[in-house]
């Protein structure tokens, strides 16, 4: 099993999107412990955000691409490729103002490549990174899964258009909201959480 952890949360150690998706990884280890994880941090090392010279290059001769250029599209390769290898995807995505970091949102479109994980055909676009396993830990300072401010929530509802454009419709959210409220609130959050991991995992059916 080949498993890529991506965390984004901005608050180090006081990030709990850091925290949930640390102790998924370590139940999968405990539960799978042949299981390959690679980890990408996109914060501490941030991918740029795309450039139209980044996209032109995919078109040009090596010889015409400038070489901070064909750094990045190299970077751009190797992100693409972790992400193709992956059965299951572990993403740490915490709601940052109705949305997600942009950190995240820069992977996202280094993954999200024409020909590679999504084509266009004559029955429309069609996914074609079918199989995988995404987990989304999703954190939140307030309520978004149901209620008034559900109409807000341009997160999770993003994260599962995106990934099923890809062709993933396996998609969990292990979601821990409230964390604002109050000190009990976020520590009842938290608490939910992860107690799902340890006691969910192996009922999520892990790709492999």
């Amino acid at each position: 099993m080949n498993v890529l952890h991506i965390d984004s949360g901005i608050l180090g150690d006081h990030s709990v999107s850091r925290r949930l998706t640390a102790a998924i990884a370590a139940q999968i280890k405990a539960e799978n412990p042949d299981a390959k994880i690679t980890y990408r941090d996109v914060v501490a090392d941030a991918l740029p955000h795309l450039t139209g010279a980044h996209l032109m290059a995919a078109n040009a001769k090596p010889e015409d691409v400038d070489a901070t250029v064909a750094d990045d599209v190299a970077t751009s390769a190797a992100v693409l490729e972790e992400f193709l290898a992956a059965d299951t995807v572990i993403v740490g995505a915490p709601m940052y103002n109705f949305s997600l970091p942009s950190q995240l949102k820069a992977w996202i479109d280094r993954v999200a490549v024409a020909g590679k994980t999504f084509r266009y055909g004559e029955n429309g676009p069609e996914g074609l990174a079918k199989g995988k396993k995404i987990i989304v830990v999703s954190t939140r300072g307030g309520h978004y899964s149901s209620g008034p401010a559900a109409i807000m929530d341009h997160q999770e509802s993003y994260l599962t258009a995106v990934f099923g454009f890809l062709g993933i419709t396996d998609v969990e959210f292990v979601r821990a909201e409230g964390l604002n409220l109050s000190a009990d609130s976020k520590t009842t959050a938290i608490s939910e959480a992860e107690k799902s991991i340890a006691g969910g995992l192996g009922n999520l059916k892990l790709a492999s």
